[in-house]
């Protein structure tokens, strides 16, 4: 219990460094979506477009080096050589990386159909976010939550700022003051939000400064093939899972008609976003337990710790996913600000499942993580993201933005039951399948039969919600009560002390 208590305190603290910046830059979508920050709706469409490359080539340029950087870093008697060699790795790759994207930028630009200037605001922000990604990881490592929640906070509050800054506070300065007409450059919106982020990445480079000047600057060849083998599958698996993640919003725009493309991808990203507060708990989950599972790697009562923080995982990802569900439509008015917008709702429910599936998928993935068997994990990364591709090409056609929804509703069902089925082969858990099965059933069953057949009737949704809880209350009574003792005895313990 004492094991677990650590984990979900630091599960609590990464969770406030994931919700806190994104219910910062949350304030964002609104912003973007409110009538006369841009231009259309295709505008934050193309914004969109450029933030699924971001995905993408973020993925590209970290090589899967983060999570072998965590298993050598616990695996390895000399931390700071896996620090410095992983560190050296990335500096590396990311400068040829901006070199050669410098180099290329008009042919990236005639290929992607983004303006030149955007192509140099990306490749800046790629670097400077790619190699700070080692200094995250190892505040992480060393057990350093706070510094790491107020670094990460700090660059949203920034980028967050200074967007609302460049898009409404410069543009009411130029219009107020006649000297200052000429501060404000219409229809540059977009130009506005990538320069705010290469600032906010610039500041966190800043506040990390500390972890290079300390750094040994060692790099040790035979170490580095060892994590670069680790890391290639986790590399092919993040590459899988950008396409799972970003694609369907390149996709859209590759295969509907150009003269609507750019504008159902606004509409469908801004409706996609209602869906944040399941991505919020999965990433926050994600970030404390991945670091958990290494180190409990050689733990006595490891299965069963894993089994439990699942079960816990699933009770509370099905009340928050029929929560976001039912109070859909009091959301959007705080999220989506223009009604040119809301008429991708119907994906809600579909991204909502689709990723608690994946933070299900995250939990069930530590028996190949821990195993070495991150080869597993491309696999399956894979299948998911062809059937993302497939279905996205047959569907999107057909039935548009839905189909994009679908797509991922069913590639991240897919990894998650894939993963179930060969960890219960290769690496047997004790995971209580019926009562996950029924939570996340029952939640999905009350979700859609809401959605499409009580939608606005909150108090069907409320009933739903009760169902849940209360079923859920009858059936954790004896671990809710144990977790409740041992709370108490401690506070028992620390106050005779």
């Amino acid at each position: 219990m004492a094991t677990l208590k650590k984990l979900f305190k630091q599960t609590f603290i990464y969770g406030l460094a994931t919700v806190l910046p994104r219910l910062l830059s949350f304030i964002l979508v609104p912003l973007y979506t409110s009538d006369g920050v841009l231009s259309s709706v295709a505008e934050y469409g193309k914004l969109n477009i450029i933030f699924s490359y971001f995905i993408f080539f973020n993925v590209i340029l970290a090589y899967g080096m983060e999570t072998a950087f965590f298993r050598f870093f616990h695996k390895e008697k000399n931390k700071s050589t896996v620090t410095s060699t992983a560190s050296i790795s990335l500096l590396i790759s990311s400068l040829l990386f901006l070199i050669i994207g410098f180099l290329l930028q008009h042919k990236i630009a005639q290929v992607t159909g983004l303006n030149i200037e955007y192509i140099k605001y990306i490749l800046a922000i790629l670097f400077l976010d790619a190699i700070v990604i080692i200094p995250f990881a190892w505040l992480r490592a060393m057990q350093k939550p706070l510094k790491y929640s107020f670094i990460k906070i700090t660059n949203v509050a920034i980028n967050l700022g200074l967007n609302i800054f460049f898009l409404v506070g410069l543009k009411k300065i130029a219009e107020s003051f006649t000297f200052a007409e000429n501060l404000y450059i219409p229809n540059f919106e977009i130009n506005y939000i990538l320069i705010s982020q290469v600032i906010s990445s610039v500041s966190s480079l800043i506040l990390l400064g500390k972890f290079y000047t300390k750094l040994n600057f060692r790099f040790d060849k035979d170490l580095w093939k060892k994590m670069m083998k680790y890391a290639f599958p986790v590399l092919i698996a993040g590459i899988a899972y950008s396409i799972n993640e970003a694609f369907d919003r390149l996709l859209l725009d590759y295969l509907l008609p150009k003269n609507i493309a750019e504008t159902t991808i606004g509409m469908y990203a801004a409706c996609y976003k209602i869906a944040v507060f399941m991505t919020l708990f999965v990433t926050g989950f994600k970030l404390g337990v991945e670091p958990f599972f290494f180190s409990q790697a050689e733990q006595k009562n490891k299965e069963k710790n894993y089994a439990t923080i699942l079960e816990i995982f699933v009770m509370l990802g099905a009340l928050m996913f029929l929560g976001i569900v039912v109070f859909t439509d009091i959301l959007k008015l705080y999220i989506i600000r223009s009604e040119a917008y809301r008429q991708a709702l119907w994906i809600v429910p579909f991204i909502t499942l689709a990723n608690l599936c994946l933070g299900i998928y995250h939990n069930l993935s530590v028996w190949y993580k821990v195993t070495d068997k991150t080869k597993i994990g491309a696999y399956i990364s894979i299948l998911g993201a062809m059937v993302t591709l497939a279905l996205n090409f047959w569907l999107i056609p057909i039935i548009s933005y839905k189909g994009a929804a679908i797509a991922t509703l069913a590639a991240y069902a897919s990894m998650m039951l894939i993963s179930y089925l060969l960890g219960k082969k290769y690496y047997p858990i004790p995971y209580n399948i019926k009562k996950i099965g029924l939570y996340l059933g029952l939640s999905s069953a009350f979700a859609f039969t809401y959605f499409f057949l009580f939608r606005e009737n909150y108090y069907v949704g409320i009933l739903f919600l009760l169902l849940l809880s209360g079923t859920m209350i009858a059936l954790e009574k004896n671990q809710l009560i144990s977790i409740y003792n041992s709370i108490k005895k401690q506070k028992t313990i620390n106050n005779d002390r």
